[in-house]
């Protein structure tokens, strides 16, 4: 055994123990930002509904929901199947004509709901938009399909027409034409306008990638399934005496 050394601390005489490097921890590296998305944002769709057509099914609607609950509640004998039956064919009648028709134009396709269809034509598989005495869409491949929800109107494109002729009478320069141009929409009417509109919208996003495909074409069973019950059930009573 050793004596310790004079002059010399006994804590320092120790064995000093090895240290042990404890690892130190790596600093986190800040998280990556994600990517921005290269899809663009989808815009809402743009409807196109008649006014008109849409206050007429309703007054069409109130009318035959008084005349019905009148035979419904206060009829004798056949006369409330009768009414229940002509309700049931007639109403959805009623609501395919008036309220149904809408027309949907998005960034990538143009939705057409007719009274008994429904067609979803990509931009790229139209051929053009026009309105003659109806307001009508051609596709690539010939078809052509009804614009239910916009009814051409022959007064109001005469209005239009004779107001643009007053206009190129007013013009001392004569620098107006009698006719209206179908860049100028504040001079067309409200028709023309719209199929102006979609004719515009369809040029500009035929090249789009999710404008691509076929058109598709389906029937409106919700509608057609109750007219075709209401019609049955009309028939049968009034065949049986």
């Amino acid at each position: 055994m050793t004596s310790p050394t004079p002059g010399q601390d006994p804590e320092q005489q120790r064995p000093r123990a090895k240290s042990q490097r404890q690892p130190q921890p790596q600093p986190q590296s800040p998280s990556q930002p994600a990517e921005p998305s290269s899809a663009e944002p989808a815009n809402a769709d743009r409807v196109f509904r008649s006014n008109s057509g849409i206050a007429t099914g309703v007054l069409l609607l109130a009318l035959v929901a008084w005349v019905g609950g009148d035979a419904l509640i206060r009829g004798q004998g056949r006369a409330p199947w009768l009414g229940l039956a002509a309700m049931l064919f007639v109403v959805p009648l009623i609501v395919a004509f008036t309220l149904r028709p809408a027309v949907f134009a998005g960034d990538d396709r143009l939705r057409v709901r007719n009274p008994f269809r429904t067609i979803t034509l990509p931009w790229a598989a139209v051929a053009d938009v026009r309105a003659g005495y109806s307001s009508e869409v051609f596709t690539q491949q010939g078809a052509k399909y009804q614009l239910w929800a916009i009814p051409v109107s022959l007064r109001r494109r005469k209005r239009a027409a004779r107001r643009q002729a007053t206009a190129a009478q007013d013009d001392p320069h004569g620098r107006t034409s009698v006719t209206a141009r179908v860049d100028d929409a504040s001079r067309l009417a409200p028709a023309d306008r719209t199929v102006a509109d979609l004719r515009d919208l369809a040029e500009r996003s035929a090249s789009r990638p999710g404008a691509q495909g076929e058109p598709r074409v389906r029937w409106a069973y919700e509608i057609l399934a109750p007219i075709a019950a209401g019609l049955v059930f009309l028939v049968v009573l009034l065949a049986i005496r």
